[in-house]
């Protein structure tokens, strides 16, 4: 256990940021999948609509460094491949 303030104030730090980078991948795994179950299930405007709220979100991440922004590239653009997939 950490003995100096400082030492104890990073601890805290690291606490409170590691739940809300926790949070905000949950959120793009979540999203993720409603996207891809809106696919699978071949219902084009939820899976449009579903795409926009998941590419904000991963966009989100990669600002917060959460993700490389080269990985946010590469999850919004298979997405929205399967998507376009559906409404091809």
């Amino acid at each position: 256990m950490a003995n100096s303030r400082s030492a104890l104030k990073r601890v805290r730090q690291n606490e409170t940021r590691n739940a809300r980078n926790t949070d905000l991948k949950t959120r793009v795994k979540t999203l993720r999948k409603k996207t891809l179950a809106a696919v699978e299930a071949g219902d084009k405007e939820t899976a449009q609509k579903s795409l926009s709220g998941y590419a904000a979100v991963v966009d989100k991440a990669a600002k917060n460094n959460i993700f490389h922004k080269n990985k946010a590239a590469n999850l919004k653009s298979k997405a929205a491949k399967a998507v376009k997939s559906v409404t091809a």
